[in-house]
């Protein structure tokens, strides 16, 4: 059985791979980005008919400008999105969980959304109106000492950009591609990682446990002869 690397930045990647573990999946994370939060003025509440959150991070990490928005209600993707605002004290007025184009189809086309978001982001095509706000950031963290280890194990990635950059890293270890193999959150995520990898497959769904569920099963799959 090969070893899971959770790329994602904490305290996501503890939680995964707390999950992982709890189905059996030798997992150990290693992430590659931190969050930290963005400078950014809250616009006026009353100009905005809900709320849009892709990521628990805008919540972490948004500040006290949160306050002045909590009679907004939430539109969020994933339900640890929602739980955290949730606490942060929004409403909650539908949770998806297959995709921000999903949850954007399932709401009325006329309510004018404020997009608190990542500075690295994936454009979101809807035909409504959108105001997106930069709240936090992922920034690059020092390749980990440890990193040439992937090589001949699994790797689950949770975004486009993380597969962007293992890709680079990878090549710069000069690691093999083809003994790699990498369980995707998403197909945009898979894309970004290249091509090469011994087997580079998306969830699914785009959530957790859908990933989890690829990722066992790319683990315990046999070498190719």
């Amino acid at each position: 059985m090969r070893r899971l690397y959770i790329l994602r930045p904490e305290p996501g990647a503890s939680e995964t791979v707390e999950q992982a573990r709890a189905l059996g999946i030798d997992a150990l994370a290693m992430p590659l980005f931190e969050v930290e939060p963005l400078e950014w003025e809250a616009p006026d509440s009353g100009n905005f008919d809900a709320l849009l959150l892709t990521s628990a991070n805008a919540v972490r990490h948004g500040g006290e400008q949160l306050h002045g928005l909590r009679g907004v209600p939430v539109h969020a993707v994933g339900e640890a999105t929602a739980e955290a605002a949730r606490e942060a004290g929004f409403d909650i007025a539908s949770t998806g969980d297959t995709g921000v184009e999903r949850l954007l189809a399932s709401i009325k086309t006329d309510l004018r959304l404020l997009h608190l978001c990542g500075e690295h982001r994936t454009a979101v095509e809807a035909k409504r109106h959108i105001t997106q706000i930069p709240v936090y950031r992922s920034a690059e963290l020092p390749v980990p000492r440890n990193f040439p280890a992937v090589a001949d194990q699994a790797i689950a990635i949770h975004s486009p950009r993380a597969g962007r950059r293992l890709g680079e890293l990878v090549n710069e270890a000069r690691i093999a591609r083809s003994t790699v193999r990498i369980a995707a959150i998403s197909q945009t995520a898979a894309s970004a990682a290249g091509d090469g990898w011994q087997t580079c497959e998306a969830a699914e769904r785009p959530d957790s446990m859908s990933l989890l569920a690829l990722a066992a099963r790319l683990c315990d799959k046999p070498d190719p002869e």
